[in-house]
């Protein structure tokens, strides 16, 4: 099987310049991306119907069949039971890890009207979350079929130790950072 487009751009390019910029010895040290997380919620009144659309959607953008999550505990002041559906998630690791990478870097985000990049805050990990307010700006989606957008959390998880490694292979890898103190667009970083 072949290697995903961006996989093979991390393997050509982004390991020897992280080798060279950070003086790593080994190629195990180089920081790489784990998994990413796509998570989506509803409030506990939300109907069949609108739930297994949203999961035909976030489906359809990450590739994978997503997975519907459901609420721990009861909470009487949201109208909330143990057991009752609450969001969809779906975790992506491997080829189509890098292949959602890739068309969030190179089609979703760009595609976004007045976008100027996103925030560069991590988590203190080396990892990055990042907030979508509109899921139509996916190419797979179908901006008519849903009655009402979608947001969502994407969340990229790296190997790295440090937010400055973590922040340095997701740039090398294309994830377009604002600048600094420039206003952002229709997108929650």
């Amino acid at each position: 099987m072949e290697k995903a487009h961006l996989h093979q751009y991390y393997l050509d390019k982004v390991v020897p310049e992280l080798k060279k910029s950070r003086g790593y010895d080994n190629i195990h040290q180089v920081p790489r991306i784990e998994k990413i997380v796509i998570n989506t919620g509803f409030n506990s009144t939300t109907e069949k119907g609108q739930i297994d659309e949203i999961t035909r959607e976030i489906s359809s953008i990450a590739g994978q069949k997503a997975v519907v999550t459901k609420a721990r505990k009861s909470v009487s002041n949201f109208k909330l039971r143990a057991g009752m559906p609450v969001g969809v998630m779906v975790t992506l690791r491997g080829r189509q890890m890098y292949e959602f990478l890739y068309r969030l870097i190179a089609v979703a985000l760009p595609g976004i009207r007045d976008f100027r990049g996103v925030k560069d805050r991590l988590d203190g990990n080396g990892n990055y979350s990042l907030g979508i307010a509109d899921h139509t700006i996916f190419p797979e989606t179908h901006g008519d079929s849903g009655k009402h957008s979608i947001g969502m959390d994407i969340c990229i998880s790296t190997t790295a130790a440090t937010d400055d490694e973590g922040r340095e292979l997701l740039s090398l890898l294309g994830v377009p950072f604002r600048k600094r103190n420039q206003p952002q667009a229709a997108v929650n970083a």
